[in-house]
């Protein structure tokens, strides 16, 4: 077997393996490359020794059965049968559901998960956008401080684990989404310093040296993100790819890395023969990174857009506290603009940054289903000092209005996993480092974050107490029973309501009216044919929608249609969805 690693600036490598220890040759054609054969095949150990230094698991390792930081192991894709022929499903139309494989089950593997996926096809999602699943410290944590970005966590399963879920989720006509992170590695268990300039002290990111895109030997150090983004999509078939927190990827280059990632993607897409789709997470508020390449853009297919979110949120619970600010002085009004803009933060200032920010998106140039809306995700609720959802607080009428602007929005929908029943289960902060004095800095840190606005330090849950873990799981009673099948129903209603009616997916934004009481708290709004109108009031409000002929397409309570004078009276904390000729 072939095996090489790059090492610009050693001037020893060498192969440990099962069959032995070998010294590398220098790659004539490869600067900075070294490579030799050695006896092995699926499942054997290696690991590579730069200057005699301690043998160091391989950067572009495909499985590290024993952890980030034990031997690597080789991984023969070759010897895997895949089921099911799959013509892929692009990201128009689409209705996606985050879902983290640690808590998704109490097993918290991607076998237990794949047995839960009959429920997302009830339930009418197209696409499962899976967490992070690089290895990490321990068995359990969130995935965002994973390492070796071709490996699969070993406590989830492994390679054939993902293979084995990737197959079920496609013979039940789901796509795949896979969360990953390029912008930084986590801090245990990160080796690649030892191999060469794989980070840089050019730019400093939230996470220290930034990875390095744009200073001397960058341009290996993008082709290694590119092969692994590569590789997740060829090698395991998934669908697409969710990056996240793009806007720290520091990068001066005149081509930026997004682009040359988007490139390479649609080329492996036209390859295949099938859709592949970018989704980035990003605060910029630039169109830039969803416009076409052709157009002057990064040419990704999609990103998530938080202004939905927090517009939505401050109307629905009232709080104002951080980046929330801005929304909160007028959340209606935030959400009307969003809702028919994209963006609220559009070239207007923003408290939170004490400066401008975004430039406004061409809603006839850009697709509505470019922009991700969600009431609820992984951040916005594991980020709260006790990761409460919006269930904790709100009645279920409320949850059903967020649901019902979300589902009938013009944006590609995204479900956190438990919110489409109300989960009662909170979902916090947790990990499992394996290094005593980054758990111990990890948990006074996080601590020292809510204390300072205010929380008591013992209400803030230990991130490495396993309960904090085993809290986070949902319960899948839960779903038998009252409230939460009244709300099940009401998100498989709105799902199914969004398959069916061609309106409810137009990507035109232009198209979108828009219509809202501040003081009453309602908000209207038209796409074609259809009216979705949303109460967030404790009292009945009668909504002027005109005196042409309606039809009830789904409602939270009864209605009755409007009369002579066009009024539309919904009950207190509630919403409906109707056709209007």
């Amino acid at each position: 077997m072939h095996f090489e690693v790059w090492a610009p600036q050693a001037s020893r490598v060498t192969l440990q393996c099962d069959s032995g220890t070998r010294a590398l040759e220098r790659d004539p054609e490869r600067t900075g490359w070294w490579s030799g054969e050695a006896e092995a095949r699926d499942g054997s150990r290696y690991g590579f020794a730069v200057d005699d230094g301690p043998v160091r698991p391989d950067p572009r390792s495909r499985r590290q059965p024993d952890g980030p930081d034990g031997l690597s192991a080789v991984v023969d894709h070759g010897l895997h049968t895949w089921r099911t022929e799959w013509p892929g499903r692009a990201l128009p139309g689409a209705v996606l559901y985050e879902l983290h494989i640690g808590t998704y089950t109490p097993e918290g593997t991607l076998d237990a998960a794949a047995g839960r996926l009959a429920h997302l096809v009830e339930l009418g999602v197209t696409h499962v956008e899976l967490m992070p699943l690089c290895p990490f410290p321990g068995r359990h944590g969130w995935g965002y401080e994973g390492v070796s970005l071709w490996a699969v966590h070993e406590p989830y399963g492994g390679p054939e684990a993902l293979k084995r879920f990737v197959d079920a989720a496609h013979a039940l006509g789901l796509g795949v989404v896979l969360d990953v992170v390029h912008n930084h590695l986590g801090p245990s268990g990160n080796y690649l310093p030892a191999f060469g300039p794989y980070f840089t002290d050019t730019h400093q990111t939230p996470w220290g040296s930034a990875v390095n895109l744009d200073a001397p030997g960058s341009d290996e150090v993008r082709a290694y993100l590119l092969g692994s983004a590569l590789a997740w999509l060829r090698d395991y078939r998934i669908d697409g790819l969710r990056l996240d927190a793009v806007h720290a990827l520091r990068d001066t280059r005149a081509c930026h890395f997004l682009e040359e990632l988007s490139r390479a993607v649609d080329a492996l897409a036209a390859e295949l023969g099938r859709p592949l789709s970018l989704i980035a997470e990003s605060d910029l508020n630039d169109p830039r990174l969803v416009t076409p390449r052709a157009g002057g853009g990064l040419g990704l297919h999609a990103q998530w857009s938080d202004d939905f979110h927090h517009a939505l949120h401050t109307a629905l619970t009232g709080e104002s506290q951080g980046y929330y600010e801005d929304f909160a002085r007028a959340p209606f009004a935030a959400l009307a603009k969003t809702l028919s803009g994209g963006y609220f933060h559009d070239g207007t200032y923003s408290t939170f940054r004490g400066r401008l920010h975004g430039r406004p998106l061409d809603r006839t140039g850009i697709a509505a289903h470019r922009l991700l809306g969600y009431t609820q995700t992984h951040d916005q609720i594991g980020n709260r000092a006790q990761g409460d959802r919006l269930s904790a607080s709100l009645s279920p009428g409320l949850l059903a209005c967020a649901a019902a602007l979300m589902l009938t929005g013009p944006f590609t929908p995204m479900l956190f996993m438990g919110e489409e029943w109300a989960a009662g289960t909170p979902w916090q902060f947790f990990t499992d480092h394996t290094d005593a004095d980054l758990a111990e800095a990890v948990r006074r840190g996080r601590r020292r974050e809510f204390t300072a606005h205010g929380w008591a330090e013992e209400d803030v849950p230990d991130p490495q107490d396993p309960a904090t873990r085993d809290r986070s799981c949902l319960d899948w009673s839960e779903p038998e029973r009252e409230p939460h099948a009244h709300v099940l129903s009401w998100y498989r209603e709105l799902i199914a309501l969004r398959h069916a009616q061609p309106d409810l997916t137009d990507p035109d934004l232009s198209d979108i009216k828009v219509a809202y009481d501040e003081e009453a708290r309602w908000l209207a709004f038209r796409r074609g044919d259809v009216r979705v109108v949303a109460n967030l009031a404790a009292k009945p409000a009668a909504i002027p929608l005109g005196p042409r002929r309606a039809t009830v397409l789904a409602a939270w309570e009864p209605v009755e249609l409007p009369g002579a004078d066009g009024l539309l009276h919904v009950p207190g904390e509630s919403c409906v969805v109707l056709e209007q000729d």
